[in-house]
């Protein structure tokens, strides 16, 4: 398997199917659905979708009710982004190669155009629940599963996942006294927690047992950390035209990261380490998907 173009293979198609859930550019606020769909149609590599239906086939999932939790969860990430790259945040004027959403539509459509992504990735979710979209009818079973998929989404996405670790990330600015303790909370949580949510929804939809959503979890916990290491690490190494964003970003923010704190051999060695854990735990599940385990291996030691 030719794991780079497969994985272009993949989020092409992954593509085409969070477009077909994004609003129609219309009406009196038209605005904010072109700048909706600019946000999330400006590139990227589809991770945590395509993390989701790997998981999801993994055990087993074969049905659409994967679909609208897929277009969701990539909705919430892109609106992390927008926010992100905003002169209160970041302030950063390219992502992907492509001008920020709010260097395109000004600060005020930025905000909300993430608030709207945020918003309309719930919207999204709970097609899910619509009885049309099954061939087959769904299940008691079925709504649990969805609604257990709702709990994480929400969950991961918010004060005790994503926004929880950007909170403690971005109070730690310019602070001195950072421990591994903490940075190790940040990235568990800021990057962390949306893989995890992505690969859990997965295996709960496709019905994992509590042994084997235990194992996910792990497995995610360690793929996070180790995919903000390498994020790290690029943001030194790396540059602009192969990034497709302005490097250096860390240090113009004055943040601790695991390259200012351990330095970048150990960082490095940190990557691996977590990489070879990852794809310990995922290769002591019964059930075996080789592209998904190249799929891991691939995105931590990635270059860009």
């Amino acid at each position: 398997m030719e794991i780079k173009q497969e994985i272009e293979r993949r989020a092409a198609e992954i593509e085409n199917l969070i477009a077909s859930y994004l609003p129609r550019e219309e009406g009196w606020q038209k605005t904010i659905m072109e700048a909706m769909n600019y946000s999330v149609m400006a590139g990227g590599k589809r991770l945590r979708p395509m993390l989701m239906q790997e998981t999801y086939r993994l055990f087993g999932g074969n049905r659409k009710m994967i679909e609208p939790f897929m277009a969701a969860i990539e909705m919430i990430h892109t609106y992390s982004l927008v926010h992100d790259d905003l002169p209160a945040m970041d302030n950063d004027e390219y992502r992907r190669g492509k001008k920020t959403t709010h260097a395109v539509y000004g600060e005020a459509m930025g905000i909300l155009a993430g608030d709207a992504l945020l918003n309309y990735a719930y919207e999204t979710a709970i097609k899910a629940f619509d009885r049309g979209q099954e061939q087959d009818a769904l299940s008691q079973t079925d709504y649990e599963r969805m609604v257990a998929a709702l709990q994480i989404l929400a969950r991961n996405a918010g004060i005790y996942g994503m926004v929880g670790g950007q909170t403690v990330d971005i109070e730690s600015e310019n602070c001195p006294g950072m421990t591994k303790e903490k940075l190790d909370f940040i990235y568990h949580m800021k990057t962390g927690a949306l893989i995890e949510g992505a690969m859990l929804i997965g295996a709960v939809l496709a019905g994992a047992t509590k042994e084997e959503q235990r194992i996910v979890s792990k497995t995610a916990q360690q793929v996070g950390l180790a995919f903000q290491i390498q994020d790290d690490i690029l943001d030194v190494t790396g540059t602009q035209e192969v990034l497709g964003k302005p490097v250096g970003s860390d240090e113009k923010n004055q943040k601790a990261t695991y390259v200012t704190f351990a330095g970048i051999d150990e960082a490095r060695r940190q990557v691996e380490q977590l990489s070879a854990d990852a794809i310990c735990s995922m290769e002591s599940l019964t059930g075996k998907n080789v592209f998904l385990t190249e799929l891991l291996r691939f995105l931590i030691s990635r270059e860009k």
